[in-house]
């Protein structure tokens, strides 16, 4: 019998350790040619005019977005409080604030009625989270803020491969889209990131800031065949530069992203099949025709089920079954609590499905016979 089921794993094979290795005889293994080779590499994959920049994490990105789009003090973001924290502290790194708003029932991304309701004068910018990897209602939220004149960044740190409308999300109208490349991510880097954006503008200033600042890239510097020893420093910057070592493994990992949703919606299938008479409320899934990463597989407990969230995640524990919750609502977390004044009847849709919302294994590793034994253990807890 299985018996331990982890959470989640990284998809690591011989062709990603190769590829490390070779990185690390290469003598250069800091931000160099597999960066601008992924970055290259990534742009085709998501198509059309776009540009990359390659990160040392989401979080790197997103704080290069909203500085690049000028958001600071006097300023709001408003963005989901089902989310993890760093959509929201970049935005408080800048000494803006955010504007929480509630989710939908049925998505779990962020309502779009709530949305326009929230906006002010102080508004810059949204930041839509593409819970789970299902993409949010993008139609409706670009086209109110255009209405008001508002920036929007897509924290898409689930959402690659997740399209909307049937296009790929980093294509959208949006200003700047980020990925997360975290190491339970759709695909992994170990620490890592994608921005990507079509205006040269926002490239240029993302990238100066990216490296302190500098007004060329390290790797130009001390491999140029002339003396490039000057440069000079044109913004008080950030360290947010991705190393070749971790952009040799996204190389390798995004070859093999197609065949990494694949599995996914496959093993995704297989949790509808095998659930749907339990007492749960299942995941949405996309229904435009658009694809659903399925980064997370996310049910909810109903008001009859023979147990409450708390008593099945321990149930889970017991039998040797990895689980999470996504997330702790942040007006739910002692600063953001505190510092906004946000109390639980605030967030009445988010708060009601934290309560019951747990997350079980669903990764590419996973082989059949680990998800017959997680199905197994819910139906034997659940019926």
């Amino acid at each position: 019998m299985i018996k331990n089921i982890p959470f989640s794993i990284p998809d690591i094979d011989e062709t990603d350790i190769l590829a490390v290795i070779d990185v690390l005889k290469s003598g250069w293994i800091t931000s160099g040619p597999k960066v601008k080779e992924f970055e290259s590499n990534f742009q085709e994959f998501i198509g059309l005019d776009v540009n990359a920049i390659a990160v040392n994490s989401a979080t790197s990105g997103l704080h290069l977005a909203l500085e690049a789009l000028n958001i600071g003090r006097g300023d709001e973001v408003i963005t989901t409080t089902l989310t993890f924290t760093a959509t929201a502290e970049v935005v408080r790194y800048l000494g803006a604030d955010v504007k929480f708003v509630d989710v939908d029932e049925k998505t779990l991304n962020i309502s779009v009625d709530s949305l326009r309701k929230a906006i002010s004068s102080k508004t810059k910018a949204i930041i839509p989270v593409h819970y789970a990897g299902l993409s949010c209602d993008m139609d409706q939220i670009l086209s109110i803020a255009e209405e008001f004149n508002l920036k929007v960044i897509e924290d898409a740190a689930h959402a690659l491969p997740t399209t909307c409308n049937g296009d790929i999300v980093g294509s959208l109208k949006s200003d700047i889209t980020v990925f997360s490349f975290y190491a339970n991510k759709t695909m992994t880097t170990g620490e890592g990131g994608m921005v990507v954006t079509r205006h040269s503008d926002l490239v240029k200033r993302m990238k100066i800031m990216r490296l302190h600042g500098i007004d060329r890239d390290a790797f130009d510097r001390f491999q140029s065949k002339k003396p490039a020893w000057y440069y000079e420093i044109i913004a008080p910057g950030f360290k947010y530069n991705m190393t070749d070592i971790a952009a040799a493994m996204g190389i390798c990992q995004l070859r093999k992203l197609p065949r990494f949703l694949e599995r996914r919606q496959y093993l995704a299938k297989r949790y509808f099949d095998a659930l749907v008479d339990l007492p749960l409320i299942l995941p949405a899934d996309d229904t435009t025709g658009g694809t659903h990463s399925w980064h997370l597989f996310v049910i909810r407990l109903q008001n009859n089920a023979p147990m409450s969230r708390d008593e099945l995640i321990q149930t889970l524990s017991d039998q040797g079954v990895g689980t999470s919750v996504h997330y702790v609502p942040l007006h739910r977390q002692p600063y953001w609590r505190d510092e906004y004044n946000l109390t639980n009847d605030m967030f009445p849709v988010t708060d009601r499905a934290y309560q019951t919302m747990l997350s079980i294994p669903l990764y590419t590793a996973m082989s059949d016979e680990q998800q017959d034994r997680v199905i197994q253990v819910l139906r034997e807890a659940l019926t």
